[in-house]
């Protein structure tokens, strides 16, 4: 299992990718059986990822000296605990609810929601180095040169998580939109 970690891999082995044979990514949005629960779903990522973006984002302009100490440590930590927040509540909906839901549909992905909860808890221990790297940023607010070291520390913080983030991400929608696509959100939502 550790070469299917989530610091190791790059993608789910093929044998978790078969309901994506038959339900590739192209033609999810036009299947009938792409519902609210699946948009609901996909939207939360979306925002993920462009929590993660906007974070970058400010955070390379303040380096880049672009932007005023005072916006930058206010949008992190606006930012910042919109997308901590929200990671843990999705990450704890989906671990108490929904993959034991739909670990039941198909038994040859089982090991696909084992490999998925391992995520979880990997991500947990990166979003605490998020977080006090993000603290950091936040107490050094008062003075730029501080800043500038503790947001190049946080740049490196971020560049890691959102790199393993999105291995997850697409990991998981590869397994689970298939999953509903094929047997349908009856029961789940």
């Amino acid at each position: 299992m550790d070469n299917l970690r989530l610091f190791e891999r790059e993608r789910l082995p093929d044998a978790l990718r078969v309901l994506l044979a038959d339900y590739p990514r192209a033609g999810w949005e036009t299947d009938p059986g792409f519902d609210g629960l699946i948009r609901f779903w996909l939207d939360r990522h979306i925002m993920f990822r462009r929590l993660m973006s906007e974070l970058r984002g400010g955070t390379e302009a303040l380096l880049d000296q672009k932007t005023d100490a005072q916006p930058y440590v206010a949008m992190t930590a606006r930012y910042g605990g919109m997308f901590v927040n929200g990671l843990h509540e999705h990450h704890t909906i989906e671990d108490s609810y929904y993959f034991p839901k739909l670990v039941t549909k198909d038994a040859r992905i089982e090991k696909g929601f084992t490999i998925l909860d391992q995520d979880h808890h990997d991500l947990d221990g990166l979003l605490s180095g998020f977080v006090d790297r993000a603290n950091e940023v936040i107490r050094a607010a008062d003075s730029r040169e501080k800043l500038q070291t503790a947001a190049g520390r946080f740049r490196d913080e971020l560049a890691r998580l959102e790199q393993l983030l999105d291995r997850h991400l697409i990991d998981e929608e590869e397994l689970i939109v298939p999953v509903i696509l094929r047997y349908g959100s009856v029961g789940l939502g």
